[in-house]
This record gives C-alpha cells, sequence and structure tokens, in this order.
C-alpha cells in the first residue's frame, strides 16, 4: 500500500480484533446517549411545539459534542502516538526497526498514521450523530463540515507533537508527561501572545494568533452572525486555524524525520555499551545502602525515571504559574465561567487535574517500564513481597510527584490568607485533592497490573482519569442552569450514569474481578453524580463526604487484591517472606 508498511500492517491488522468494533460502536452510543440525556434534561417530559426551541437545542448539542469530541482527539492523538513509540523504546525494538531499509520518513511517517487510524475512524464515525443534529435545525452543514476539519487538522498536530516528544526522549513517563505539560503550555502561550498583540495595538495578528488555539476557531464556527456583525468571517476563521494546525503538524513531522537518527540510539546505550575493561579501570565507588523495601529506595534514591524529570516538574511550575496569574488578574475575578466556577476556581481545576494525570502517568509506567524492560521477571524471582513491591511503588510515586500536590495546596493556602474560601473548604478541598491523587496513582498500578499490553495499560489508565472529568464537566454542563437536588435530576441522568458505571466496571475487572471492584465501579459514578449536584447547590461538605466515601473505597478496592493476587496475576507462585 501507499501508505508504507507499518500503516498497511495497521490497517490490516487492527480490524481482525473486537476491540476496534467494540470502540467505534461504544463511541457513536456514548454520543447518542449523550443527546439522550441533554434532551431529557432540558425538555423532560414536556411537548416541544416551538420549532425555535429545538433549533436552539440542536445549536446547544452541536457546540457541546464539537467541544467534548475536539477535546478526546487531542488527548487519544497525543496518548497513542507517544505511546506507540515509547513501547517500542521499551521494548528496545526501535532499534531494529532503524536497521532495517525504512527510511526516516517511512519511520516516524508510518508511526504517525499507525497511531492516528483509529483516532480518523472515531472522527468518521461521529458524522451521522452530527448530520441528525440537521433534523432540528440552529446547525448548518457547513458548521459541521468546519467542525470535522478543524478537530482532524488539531489531531495531526496533537499527534505529530506526541510523535516528535516520543522519539526525543528515552522514558515513558517523560514522553507522556511532556506531551500532556506542552500541549496546555502551547494554548497558553498563544492566548498570552494574543493579549500582548493587542495591547501593543497589533490587532489584526492577534487575531491570527490566537487561531492557533483551536478552541478560537470553534468559538468562532459556534457564532457565525456574531462574528459577522463584528466585520469577520467565521468560515475563514476556521480554516485559517485548520490551515495553521495542519501547517504546525507539518513542521512537527518534519522536524522529527530530521532528528530520528540523531536521537536515536540515544547516547544512554553507549554509555552502557562500555567495554568490560573501561569498567575494571574505573576507580572503585562507595556502594550505596539499601532501605529495608528496596523498592522504595529505587523510586526515591535512584534515577529510575531519567534524568530529565527536574524539567517536567519546572514546566509543571510554569504553567501553574501562568493560570494562577490569568486568574489572578482576571477582568472580572468575580464572574463564574461557564456559570459555575471563578476564574480561581477553574485555576485550582485546572491543576489538580493536570497533576492527577501525571501522578497517573508515573504509576502506570512505573510497572509497564519493569515488565517492557524485562526487569520485572528479575523483581519476580527475589524475596520482594507483593507488599513491598506495591506499596513500594505507590509511595515512590506519591513521593516523586509531591511538587504536583504542594503547589495545588499551596495556592489553597493564599486564597484562604486572602479570605476567598473558607478554612472548612481549604480543608475539604485538602482532602480531596489527596484523596483523588491517590486514586490516579493506584488506577495507574492497577491498570499496569491487569494489562499485559503496556500500551493498553497507559491508554486504559490515562483514559479512565480523562474520561471520569470529560463525563464530571458534561453533567456540570447540563445541570448548572437546572440548580435542582440529587433526587430531581437522577432520573435524567440515570442512562449516562449507568454507562459511565458499565465502562468503569469494564475497565477494573478486565484481568482480575472482585465483588468489591464491582461494587466500586456501581457506586462511583452516582456518588459522583450526588457531589456534582451538592456542590452546585452549596453543599460543600456532602460534595467532600461524597468524593472520599466513592473514590477512597475504589481505591482500597484496587489495593487490596493487587497485593492478595498479586502473584497469581504475575504468574508467580511464591511464600511470604518471614
Amino acid at each position: 500500500m501507499f501508505a508504507g508498511p507499518l500503516v498497511s500492517r495497521e490497517a490490516l491488522t487492527a480490524p481482525r480484533q473486537l476491540k476496534h468494533f467494540l470502540i467505534r460502536s461504544g463511541y457513536v452510543g456514548g454520543l447518542f446517549v449523550l443527546l439522550y440525556t441533554a434532551v431529557q434534561a432540558t425538555f423532560g417530559l414536556q411537548q416541544v411545539s416551538r420549532l425555535g426551541e429545538l433549533a436552539r437545542f440542536g445549536a446547544l448539542m452541536f457546540q457541546m459534542i464539537s467541544l467534548v469530541q475536539m477535546t478526546l482527539i487531542i488527548f487519544f492523538a497525543v496518548l497513542f502516538a507517544a505511546g506507540r513509540v515509547a513501547q517500542e523504546k521499551d521494548r528496545r525494538t526501535l532499534l531494529l526497526l532503524l536497521m532495517t531499509d525504512l527510511k526516516s520518513i517511512e519511520l516516524v511517517g508510518g508511526k504517525l498514521g499507525a497511531s492516528l487510524l483509529l483516532v480518523s475512524v472515531l472522527l468518521l464515525t461521529s458524522l451521522p450523530v452530527l448530520a441528525s443534529l440537521l433534523l432540528l435545525g440552529g446547525v448548518s452543514p457547513w458548521q459541521i463540515f468546519g467542525s470535522l476539519l478543524l478537530t482532524a487538522a488539531v489531531g495531526l498536530a496533537a499527534g505529530a507533537w506526541g510523535n516528535l516528544v516520543a522519539f526525543w526522549r528515552e522514558k515513558t513517563f517523560q514522553t507522556l508527561a511532556i506531551s500532556v505539560l506542552g500541549i496546555v503550555l502551547f494554548f497558553g502561550a498563544v492566548e498570552l501572545l494574543g493579549v500582548l498583540l493587542s495591547i501593543i495595538g497589533q490587532n489584526g495578528l492577534a487575531r491570527t494568533v490566537i487561531l492557533l488555539n483551536p478552541y478560537r476557531g470553534l468559538s468562532a464556527l459556534f457564532q457565525p452572525l456574531t462574528m459577522q456583525a463584528n466585520g469577520q468571517n467565521a468560515i475563514a476563521a476556521v480554516l485559517t486555524s485548520a490551515a495553521l494546525m495542519t501547517t504546525l503538524g507539518a513542521l512537527l513531522l518534519a522536524t522529527t524525520t530530521a532528528r530520528l537518527r540523531i536521537w536515536n540510539p540515544s547516547r544512554t546505550m553507549g554509555e552502557a555499551a562500555r567495554s568490560e575493561d573501561d569498567r575494571l579501570a574505573a576507580p572503585a565507588r562507595k556502594h550505596r545502602e539499601i532501605w529495608e523495601n528496596p523498592v522504595v529506595w529505587r523510586e526515591i534514591c535512584t534515577r529510575a525515571y531519567g534524568r530529565k524529570i527536574v524539567l517536567i516538574k519546572l514546566a509543571y511550575i510554569l504553567l501553574a504559574g501562568l493560570m494562577i496569574a490569568s486568574a489572578v488578574f482576571s477582568i472580572d475575578p468575580s464572574r463564574k465561567l461557564l456559570g459555575m466556577l471563578p476564574p480561581v476556581g477553574f485555576a485550582f481545576v485546572g491543576m489538580s487535574l493536570v497533576s492527577m494525570l501525571l501522578i497517573n502517568a508515573q504509576a502506570v509506567t512505573a510497572f509497564t517500564s519493569e515488565r517492557d524492560g524485562g526487569t520485572l521477571e528479575l523483581l519476580l524471582v527475589t524475596n520482594v513481597t507483593a507488599k513491598e513491591f506495591i506499596y513500594g511503588k505507590l509511595l515512590g510515586v506519591l513521593y516523586n510527584t509531591m511538587e504536583l500536590l504542594i503547589i495545588p495546596v499551596g495556592f489553597l493556602i493564599w486564597l484562604m490568607l486572602q479570605q476567598q474560601i473558607t478554612f472548612e473548604n481549604f480543608v475539604y478541598l485538602v482532602i480531596g485533592l489527596f484523596v483523588l491523587c491517590t486514586f490516579a496513582a493506584m488506577l495507574g498500578l492497577h491498570s499496569g497490573l491487569s494489562y499485559f499490553s503496556s500500551r493498553t495499560a497507559i491508554s486504559n489508565s490515562l483514559g479512565t482519569i480523562f474520561f471520569l472529568f470529560i463525563g464530571i464537566f458534561i453533567c456540570l454542563m447540563l445541570i448548572v442552569q437546572a440548580q435542582s437536588s440529587f433526587s430531581l435530576q437522577l432520573p435524567t441522568f440515570l442512562v449516562f450514569i449507568l454507562g459511565g458505571s458499565l465502562g468503569l466496571w469494564v475497565s477494573l475487572t478486565h484481568h482480575n474481578p472482585s465483588p468489591a471492584l464491582t461494587l466500586a465501579a456501581g457506586i462511583l459514578p452516582f456518588l459522583t453524580f450526588y457531589a456534582i449536584t451538592s456542590f452546585l447547590l452549596g453543599q460543600t461538605l456532602g460534595v467532600c463526604i461524597s468524593l472520599t466515601a466513592a473514590y477512597g473505597f475504589t481505591t482500597l478496592a484496587m489495593l487490596i487484591p493487587a497485593i492478595n493476587s498479586f502473584d497469581m496475576a504475575l504468574g508467580r507462585s511464591t511464600t511470604e517472606r518471614a
């Protein structure tokens, strides 16, 4: 096939797998469940007789589906592209590909094309759902085409970025962390540059620059009449944004192709290949004393995740600083964005979400890297117990990512000193943040233990965290105007919640099912929905209790089987050390 051997292989083998069809049908089914939930939340059992109401609902659903779909495409394009190459490096099979007669562009482009194949299929399967909105009115065919075009362009750029980082960095965690932080920092830098250009009077250039943020292009697509009233063209804005994203993706692809054989193989492999004589001639070093739990010692006292981990922490600090500055110096600090949170609240939620994603990535790669590197088998023949391994990994993850917890907590302390939040709410927020971050870390270890394919484990772990927050955001968007109680809103969102429970059950009980995990998958979406409605009604204690109960119980439900069934899950038969 003209696409190259890597893309051809993926195109021929992927459709043979059952999960390929399940993902496609599940994605379309999820969009229709979203439509049904929105209809029930908006109209309920009322008879709709006015065409204007249907048109407004059609426009609302088009905006929501487009926003959610673009966010999902960005996330999965980066995740699939970065994860595919990182797995090759962990298994040391990338060197074999480099020794073939594949050209650099065939290798880089093939990996990118294979990674974006599923993303492209999901984008195409959403077309019938978006086309059905034409029956309601409020949306035109060119808006649907513009949304799909812009989403495809940003998916290409996001995948090219993940591809570049994966070929550049050696460690999987570094790849995932830099990919996520890079995208968020890019959006922040674009907005900041647009503001600076507006300040110095370059308004025309500022309008073009901010279109590097694809969400700005979508915003123009949602308001064509407003754009026309301001002397701008919505179609031109969307096409410009798509062209900028495509150009950016092409530049990233060209950079990766040019640097491929400079970055790979890395210098660390050359250092590892020193001759035995050089090793013997090297001066003897004093051996470090290993702690009683060797797993904790390795996680904390060695460079298990590479030497550039400090750069990731600095990037997070920079991102947190931009979020805090944009919130503190907001034009209207008291205005609630999307009717839900003030700017400082959005800054805290944004930092917390990025922290959870990075903690989860650290946890899942802490396990998958051991398996792909062949060191997990060595651990299995030692007398390291299941408790030492699981607790060691968990404590190591929390220690290595402690800055991701300290900065949000420090921001909360500043808000409390500024009397923007009470001490009671400060305690609730700190407890909730710690519980959610511990849940994210344990979910990563659970996925690494449950899935034998590293790429599947990473996708499942990060995808679960991401979908949880996407579901929370959708629920907030749909009920923010209702301001009703849990009992009144529950029937409307019942199908949505049951779908979330089913997806969580499949994710948690894939390899090691247990009654506790089944119960956790059943109650977590319900308690999360209760926390959402309690938050909108100002019942902060209810939010803290429900989140702590739901995510704390789920964490324990994953932790206990991970320890008790550790040997069985990995195929080891040993006795506990005395």
